[in-house]
C-alpha cells in the first residue's frame, strides 16, 4: 500500500481534497472537481502527476499492463468520424485493405514476444457484417492454436446477436470508444450517436466481456467537456480507459487542429487518474507527438499503467523495445497473462 503523505503546507485545494478523498479513500472525483484539477496552473504539475502516481500505485499496483494492435480491415469506413483517416467519406491517403489471417497470426505472435498480455483485433466500420464476423472467429481460432495470448476485439457497433458471439469466441476484452463528451459528440461524428455507441457497451458489459471505453483529447473540446467525459466515462465503469491524444491527419476535418500541448496532455492524464482510480488507464495513440520521450516517462511516472506498444492503426508508434526498456528502467513490472485471465 502507498504511503499517503501528509499534506504540505503548499498542498492545498483540489490536490488536498484529491489526496483525501481518492488516495485514502479511494473514491473517485467528481465532474466538478475534475474541471479544478485541469484548471491548474503548470507550476501545480510535478506535484499533481506525483498524487497521480500515488493512487495508481495505491489502487492499482506496480504492474503495466502491454498491448499490441492489428488492422484487419482498414479505411473504407462509412462513417465520418472527424479525427479518423480511415473514413471513406474524406480525401485522406488511406485505402481501404483486408488482413489475412496468417498475417494476423503472425502479428499476433510479435505482439506475444515483447510480453504483452492483450492483442487487439480492429476493423474500420459502422459494425460487423457476416465476412468480417467469419473472419475474426478464424483469426481468433488460428492465434488460439499458436499462442497464448488474450484477445480484444474493436469492430464498431453490435447487435446482441453479435455481441454473444464475440463472447462465444473468447474474446476477453472490447474496445468501443465514446471518443469524447457526450456534449461534444456532433462536432466529431455526425453518422452515428453516442448513445448507440453506449448501447453497445451496455451490451458487451452485460454478455461478461470486459469493456474498454476512452477516447480522443484535443479535438477542439473545451476544459469543462474533458471534466464531462471523464464523468462520463465514471459512470460507465470501464475496465480499461485508453487516452489517445489527436495526431491531426491529413484530408480529415480535424487535419488542421493543432496538437494539444504536453502541459495539457499530462494534466489531463492525471485528472482521468484521480477521476478513475481503479481503472486501467492506457497511453494509446497521439502520445508521440503530443509528449515525446520524456512525456511517455511523466505520463507513467503520473497514473499511467498500460501502454499500446508498437504502431498504432494508421500512423506509427515508438518502438516496442523503446516502450519496455522504459517501464525495465522505471522498475515497473509487465502483467503476467495468468493474472489476466
Amino acid at each position: 500500500m502507498a504511503d499517503c503523505t501528509p499534506v504540505t503546507t503548499t498542498e492545498t485545494g483540489i490536490l488536498a481534497t484529491a489526496r483525501t478523498q481518492v488516495l485514502e479513500e479511494g473514491i473517485g472525483l467528481s465532474e466538478a472537481q475534475v474541471l479544478d484539477v485541469l484548471r491548474l496552473p503548470d507550476d501545480a504539475l510535478d506535484d499533481l502527476l506525483e498524487l497521480a502516481h500515488q493512487v495508481r500505485m495505491r489502487w492499482c499496483g506496480p504492474e503495466v499492463e502491454v498491448e499490441g494492435i492489428i488492422s484487419l480491415k482498414t479505411g473504407g469506413c462509412p462513417e465520418d468520424c472527424h479525427f479518423c483517416s480511415q473514413s471513406g467519406l474524406f480525401d485522406s491517403p488511406v485505402r481501404s485493405a483486408w488482413l489475412d489471417v496468417p498475417s494476423l497470426v503472425e502479428a499476433a505472435k510479435q505482439t506475444a514476444k515483447t510480453g504483452a498480455t492483450e492483442f487487439c483485433i480492429v476493423a474500420a466500420v459502422r459494425g460487423p457484417d457476416a465476412r468480417l464476423m467469419a473472419q475474426v472467429a478464424a483469426g481468433i481460432a488460428a492465434i488460439k492454436d499458436e499462442i497464448d495470448i488474450n484477445i480484444a476485439c474493436s469492430l464498431g457497433m453490435l447487435t446482441p446477436e453479435q455481441v454473444d458471439e464475440l463472447a462465444a469466441m473468447g474474446v476477453h476484452r472490447y474496445n468501443h470508444n465514446l471518443e469524447t463528451a457526450r456534449s461534444h459528440f456532433t462536432n466529431v461524428v455526425t453518422t452515428h450517436t453516442w448513445e448507440e455507441r453506449w448501447e453497445t457497451l451496455r451490451l458487451v458489459r452485460e454478455a461478461g466481456m470486459e469493456v474498454c471505453c476512452g477516447g480522443i483529447l484535443g479535438m477542439g473540446e473545451s476544459l469543462e467537456q474533458r471534466a464531462e467525459f471523464s464523468a462520463q466515462l465514471a459512470a460507465l465503469t470501464p475496465d480499461e480507459v485508453p487516452l489517445n491524444f489527436l495526431n491531426p491527419r491529413p484530408g480529415t476535418p480535424f487535419g488542421d487542429l493543432e496538437p494539444m500541448a504536453g502541459p495539457d496532455a499530462l494534466r489531463t492524464v492525471a485528472a482521468f487518474r484521480l477521476a478513475l482510480p481503479r481503472t486501467v488507464l492506457r497511453f494509446a495513440g497521439g502520445r508521440e507527438i503530443t509528449l515525446g520521450d520524456l512525456g511517455a516517462r511523466k505520463g507513467l511516472l503520473g497514473g499511467i499503467n498500460a501502454v499500446i506498444v508498437g504502431n498504432y492503426l494508421t500512423t506509427l508508434g515508438r518502438p516496442a523495445e523503446s516502450d519496455i526498456d522504459l517501464l525495465g528502467e522505471l522498475q515497473m513490472p509487465i502483467k503476467a497473462l495468468n493474472e489476466t485471465l
